[in-house]
């Protein structure tokens, strides 16, 4: 079996040949170290003639077509072509990235240019509009940007001798524009009377309001500000292309061929024609030219550098050349010498020397070439041509020995055999012909088994056999030189192939992504000595894989470089080298190959910073090489948070249904209730999914979150306060350095991230627009001034923001695999540390980029939590398998075993650190890991006095930890939180349900107490009086749906999930009685009034059974329902059922036999009804919402008054209804604490306290219930939110709204966007008198659509 991990061999780009000059201009300086700076494909070339050595910047992944110098000439910058193309600032030095700019331009950017300090650079983009950006390029940041021109920018310079004034020119046209504050002003340029309206393709500027230009004429135009002055007449014979200002003054290069050198008053000095040079020919164009001191540096439209010293010259030196524009497809490798031999489209033949790095031979010939093959011993070459035919070429001297053609299409492959006897030849004509070298290449046989266009050959060792692909992806075998068709697979057991150049066969089906069309890798060549491959790919991508790889998706290694789809790779006869060439870009790259033992040793050597990593990140689809996951880790890594409906699409679906419901929309409303309800407790906290999410305050509050709010608990008073900002659940909590603020994130399409305070509960800044999906990490730097984040999306994006602008610095794609934590370095606030599935990365801002680079560390382990420790390079993480990591910069230092299972969460302390894992053990360490200095096992023996419930299992796995106060804080997976104190004793603060659909709900008939049952197996009894504590709980054999006390309160009933149920003692929770009629879950159980006579137990299988209490016996059942029961009521003589099924049915069943009664409307009515939670009937039609189609309403609760329905759906909301709600859209008061959907709401005996639970989020809300008159006016809460307005089904709200509530705006001063007033329809209007009754409430809305425009300060006053 092949190993399928990546090989540990790699590649070293050593060499490019050639320079982009077709369609690019100004593109070739000399730096301030005297090397030359260019680019080729999606490379940036630094060239030091002197030593004949070239550095190589690999930031791209595209094309480049655009680059400047800065004024000091050491940075350069490139801008590339793509879908979301992007500008690279970077040193020609060290070839490393200093800033990278994003997110504005799109196709590509066509000119770049620095201003005279270097400070600013401006683009021009590739769009329809031509769009000029200008950036302060080491922030990252766009000044100001503006449309440039509705056809084609040429060039774009700075006015260097009066700031803030730039001039572009392009298709007819010259606009000279002036910076001023963030607009970008442009005037065109008058050409008048003076000369003819020409396109211009290149500028320079000069002193005293005077601009130079080159027009497509070979006329040079001089304006004066924006004027033309007077043109210079035939400066060239035909379009100037380049045009250069140097101390000296100026040069020009133009489609002539001609340089030609101007004083600084634009008098001519020289010319030189490099067409009439030695090295020169017809035909030649300038693209790009350079004037430092002596030298001028000259690029050509056929790939050449020339370099000419002024003093002599006419002896240009030509120091690079490559091939011309046109498709390079044919690569060949002399079988004894480092050369190279290429073909291309621009018809020539060219030989490269590997070791010299130059081109020693070239030769023109008729046609395109297609493909090349050296003969064995070195002495023919052949070439296949695009028109079918093939020549022989003699190599010393580059003569023709024959011609032939014998096909019509074009030759895509041809190779000599082993024993140089036969050439094969493979064309576009479906079949490959065989001629014997000796008799002068006559044919001798031909192959004639594909259906489609031949495209790779071998030949076996001995010369007998040949392998073919073609393009309909069969790989067929013939004899040789006979042709003939091998069928017989047998006798193929035994032969070996002399080259593997072929993409098809079991040796190499490692080479193909799982999921791939045939046709996108163009060529492979296997080193049999290393025993590895390379390949050659669509997308651009060298890729380095074990050989032979059978099973596909096999790990590689990649390289970048290339910009589009390369057409051949080939190692050089001694595998030094491997040699692969562009089809698009024409270029050819040397890569040197280094084996496993010098990789090693190279390693102290700085790694070649990329932006895409040079390892396979998409090839980890197999895990062979990767430890098992554990099942927690392995749980949440499948989740994905996506909803079917996001809140933020309710006010479209609204918009959608509304038309349909105009009718009913029109008649009288019942209005809202009086009375309101205030979130008063959670039992709750959100370990199972999330980690490090549990901090203490400033003032020792704790703080951490749970469904959709952020909760503040005093644990002295036993009280909660909240956060009520978000409408979906929080995923990750941050605490600001201060302790003071604290940072949300949450789910939704387009999640927010919220910044507020805990004092107030005010949020002071919200940040969206970036994150899709949902805000899965963050973390705060240690000035307190950023903010990171990362997203859920499938990139796991990276997000750094200024928090109190609301602006975000620098982006990047994070990670194709889960991302669990991300922190800035306290000490350096521009890196950052990501760590998550199979991953560590070190990352370093650099403009409005992120660079980021994989942690060495030899098997990949997935990584759960991290710290920066006590200097800016070392860090901690933990493992999922228990083990620490301890990091200096981005190399493995070493490994401490420190838990079992799993470190979900750690926290750096003053002198040390403290760890928490799935064992349930919180470990304190030394601050180098060195020394355990204390263990604390979480376990019910040492539970305090003063706990506030139970522990539900000894040593449940710990998600978060902190310190402060002399305690250690700990969150559980099980939805715990504890106090430990450093002599031993834990207390238990706050817990809620596990992992699993909290469903099951009941209140007690005369105490202040519930019970809630869950699919995490558990029942529990919940004391709501002001000591809020978990009584008692009982864990089950199954997960539970529904429960329900009966009368006295002295039993409980619980409905399992497979069809039992049983009743059990309320007090200490020991079965009483238990049945199992039926297969599908219980989805509702009831006592009986009065004496609690009978039970009636709903389930899925649409029976109710009825029973008698005290006989224990099943007594009636009642069938006819279609579909599985949802809700059930008793009335209050006892002797009749009301029944809601999930295909919203009304049933009416009299009890206890359970026949089905058929009830009128008018009747039904009259019923007096011992409890009301259906929501189906006349007395509730208007609980239903218009968009009825997205969201269900789970659950409904009848207050013991009879004046207020409460009722909860799937979209986390729970509303409140003046009862009977009788039409259809009531009006109705709304909260949202909840996250996804409310299961089950139910009022206390003595209608003081609303108890409702959550499906997903596993909390218990408690809320008061504030009866009518009864106001306070509360500083901003969500929670009289939305009463919704008059198109929806509340009153205008907004009157009220504007009546109680002012938002004062305060804008920072320092706020670079411009601040837009406030629209119309926003703008807070005087209320009239009559509208001054109502009710206040703060408004979610009002308040984003401030905050989004940076840090509203959003005070609410009375």
């Amino acid at each position: 079996m092949a190993d399928r991990t990546a090989p540990n061999c790699h590649l070293r780009l050593e060499w490019v040949y050639g320079y982009r000059g077709h369609q690019c201009r100004n593109n070739l300086y000399y730096t301030a170290a005297k090397e030359i700076v260019y680019f080729v494909a999606g490379v940036g070339v630094v060239y030091n003639t002197r030593e004949h050595k070239q550095k190589f910047y690999l930031g791209h992944n595209d094309d480049i077509i655009s680059l400047a110098l800065h004024p000091e000439r050491v940075l350069v910058a490139t801008g590339q072509v793509g879908k979301e193309p992007y500008i690279c600032v970077w040193d020609s030095y060290t070839v490393q990235t200093v800033s990278i700019l994003k997110d504005v331009h799109t196709h590509g950017i066509a000119c770049l240019a620095f201003d005279l300090e270097g400070q600013c650079l401006v683009s021009v983009g590739l769009d329809s509009k031509n769009t000029i950006c200008v950036w302060d390029w080491r922030r990252g940041k766009v000044l100001a940007a503006a449309p440039g021109h509705t056809d084609r920018i040429f060039d774009i310079s700075w006015d260097l001798y009066q700031p803030s004034k730039l001039v572009s020119c392009g298709v007819k046209h010259i606009k000279f524009w002036s910076l001023c504050g963030n607009a970008l002003t442009p005037k065109r340029g008058v050409f008048g009377k003076t000369g003819d309206l020409q396109t211009i393709l290149c500028l320079a500027c000069a002193k005293d309001e005077v601009t130079y230009s080159g027009a497509l004429n070979g006329d040079i135009y001089v304006w004066k500000g924006i004027n033309l002055m007077r043109t210079v007449q035939g400066a060239h014979g035909s379009g100037i292309f380049s045009m250069n200002a140097c101390e000296e003054g100026f040069a020009t290069g133009g489609r002539d061929g001609c340089v030609r050198l101007w004083d600084l008053n634009f008098k001519p000095i020289t010319v030189i024609d490099l067409r009439e040079t030695d090295q020169g020919y017809k035909g030649l164009s300038v693209r790009s030219v350079c004037w430092r001191g002596d030298h001028i540096l000259v690029g050509t439209q056929d790939s050449e550098i020339f370099e000419i010293v002024v003093h002599d010259r006419n002896k240009p030196f030509l120091i690079m050349q490559g091939h011309c524009e046109g498709e390079l497809w044919a690569l060949a490798v002399h079988p004894t010498k480092p050369l190279a031999m290429t073909g291309s489209d621009d018809r020539s033949v060219r030989i490269w020397s590997l070791i010299d790095h130059a081109l020693i031979a070239r030769c023109n010939m008729e046609e395109p070439i297609r493909c090349a093959a050296v003969s064995t011993d070195g002495i023919h070459l052949a070439l296949g041509m695009k028109d079918g035919s093939f020549t022989v070429l003699r190599v010393r001297d580059m003569t023709e020995v024959v011609h032939i053609k014998d096909r019509k299409e074009a030759i895509h492959e041809l190779k000599y055999s082993p024993d140089g006897a036969h050439l094969a030849v493979g064309s576009n004509d479906n079949s490959v012909d065989i001629y014997g070298v000796v008799q002068r290449y006559k044919k001798v046989g031909e192959c004639i088994g594909s259906t489609s266009f031949i495209t790779h050959m071998d030949w076996s060792t001995d010369s007998k056999y040949l392998q073919t692909n073609d393009g309909s992806g069969r790989r067929l075998f013939y004899r040789m030189p006979s042709g003939k068709e091998v069928t017989n697979r047998e006798e193929l057991k035994l032969v070996q192939w002399a080259t593997w150049t072929c993409v098809l066969g079991p040796e190499v089906n490692g080479i193909w992504p799982k999921y791939s069309d045939i046709n996108d890798i163009n060529s492979v060549d296997a080193n049999f000595n290393n025993q590895v491959l390379v390949t050659a790919d669509d997308y651009g991508l060298v890729k380095l894989l074990r050989y032979p790889c059978v099973k596909k998706g096999a790990k590689f290694k990649k390289y970048l470089g290339h910009s589009a789809h390369i057409t051949n790779a080939r190692w050089s006869h001694d595998y030094q080298w491997v040699v692969t060439i562009g089809g698009a870009d024409h270029s050819v790259f040397q890569w040197k190959f280094v084996p496993e033992r010098k990789s090693k040793e190279a390693l102290h050597i700085a790694p070649q910073e990329i932006l895409a990593d040079s390892n396979s990140e998409e090839s980890d689809s197999d895990q062979s090489d990767v430890p098992e996951m554990d099942s927690e880790i392995e749980q949440e890594t499948q989740l994905t948070y996506r909803r079917q409906v996001y809140k933020e699409d309710l006010p479209q679906l609204k918009e959608q249904c509304k038309e349909k419901h105009r009718a009913t929309a029109m008649k009288k409303r019942e209005r809202a209730p009086g009375s309101g309800v205030k979130l008063h407790f959670i039992h709750g906290y959100r370990g199972y999914d999330c980690r490090s999410n549990l901090f203490y305050t400033q003032t020792g509050e704790i703080v951490y979150h749970v469904a959709a709010v952020g909760v503040v608990y005093n644990r002295q008073q036993n009280t909660q306060r909240f956060y009520m900002g978000h409408d979906d659940d929080i995923l990750c909590l941050a605490l600001h350095p201060l302790k003071d603020f604290v940072a949300t994130g949450q789910v939704g399409r387009d999640s927010s991230i919220h910044i507020w305070d805990t004092e107030m509960l005010k949020p002071m800044s919200v940040l969206k627009g970036f994150h899709q999906l949902g805000v899965c990490a963050l973390d705060f730097s240690a000035d307190g001034k950023r903010l990171a984040s990362v997203g859920l999306d499938d990139n796991h994006t990276i997000v750094l923001w200024d928090w109190r602008k609301g602006e975000k610095l620098s982006a990047m794609r994070g990670s194709k695999d889960k991302i669990f934590v991300v922190k800035i370095n306290p000490y350096l606030p521009d890196k950052l540390i990501t760590a998550g599935v199979k991953h560590m990365k070190f990352w370093h801002k650099a403009g409005g980029g992120l660079i980021g680079r994989k942690g060495n560390m030899g098997k990949t382990e997935t990584m759960m939590c991290a710290v920066y420790g006590w200097s800016e390079e070392m860090v901690f993480s933990g493992t999922c398998t228990g083990d620490i990591c301890i990091w200096r910069d981005m190399f493995l230092m070493k490994t401490v075993k420190a838990h079992d299972g799993p470190v979900f969460s750690m926290h750096a302390l003053e002198k040390g650190f403290v760890t928490g894992g799935k064992d349930g053990i919180v470990a304190l360490w030394d601050d180098t890991f060195e020394r355990c200095l204390k263990t604390y096992a979480i376990k019910r023996a040492v539970l305090a006095p003063g706990s506030k419930g139970l522990l539900l299992e000894d040593n449940p796995s710990i998600r978060a930890i902190s310190l402060g106060h002399g305690h250690i804080l700990v969150g559980t997976k099980n939805g715990e939180i504890l106090e430990v104190d450093k002599s031993g004793p834990i207390t238990l603060l706050v817990q809620g349900h596990m992992e699993g659909e909290v469903w099951g709900l009941a209140t007690h008939p005369h105490l202040p107490l519930c019970a809630t049952v869950s699919d995490d197996k558990t029942l529990r009894i919940w004391d709501l009086s002001p000591s809020h504590c978990m009584l008692a709980v009982r864990k089950l054999r199954k997960g539970g749906r529904c429960c329900c006390f009966s009368p006295d309160g002295k039993a409980l009933a619980v409905g399992l999930n497979d069809g039992s149920f049983i009743i059990v003692n309320a007090d200490t929770l020991e079965d009483l009685v238990s049945f199992h009629h039926r297969k599908d879950i219980i989805s509702d159980i009831r006592f009986s009034p009065g004496a609690g006579k009978y039970l009636a137990v709903a389930s899925g299988d649409s029976f109710v059974d009825i029973y008698n209490v005290m006989s224990s016996k099943r007594v009636g059942v009642c069938k006819g329902c279609l579909n599985y029961i949802t809700h059930l009521d008793w009335d209050r003589r006892g002797k009749l059922l009301q029944v809601n099924t999930s295909a919203k049915e009304q049933f009416f069943f009299e009890a206890p036999r359970g026949k089905r009664q058929t009830i009128p409307a008018t009747e039904v009515e009259k019923i007096d009804w011992s409890t009301w939670t259906c929501v189906l009937g006349t007395f509730v039609e208007g609980i239903w919402p218009v968009i009825t189609e997205v969201t269900e309403v789970t659950a409904a609760c009848l207050s013991k008054d009879r004046k207020v329905l409460a009722t909860g759906d799937d979209l986390g909301y729970i509303k409140l209804f003046r009862y009977p709600v009788k039409g259809k859209y009531a009006k109705f008061k709304r909260y949202v604490a909840h996250s996804t959907h409310v299961t089950n709401v139910r009022w206390t005996h003595d209608d003081s306290l609303l108890v409702t639970v959550g499906g997903g989020d596993t909390c218990l809300m408690i809320w008061a219930h504030e009866p009518e008159g009864h106001r306070e006016i509360r500083q901003c809460d969500s929670e009289e939110s939305d009463i919704e307005s008059e198109d929806d089904g509340g009153y205008d709200s907004d009157v009220t709204r504007e009546n109680e509530i002012n938002y004062t705006i305060k804008a920072l001063s320092t706020n670079m966007r411009p601040m837009t007033g406030v629209k119309p329809h926003l703008q807070l209007k005087e209320p009239s008198v009559d509208e001054r009754q109502g009710v206040v409430r703060g408004s979610r809305v009002v308040q984003h659509e401030f905050v989004c425009q940076g840090e509203a300060i959003v005070a609410v006053t009375s």
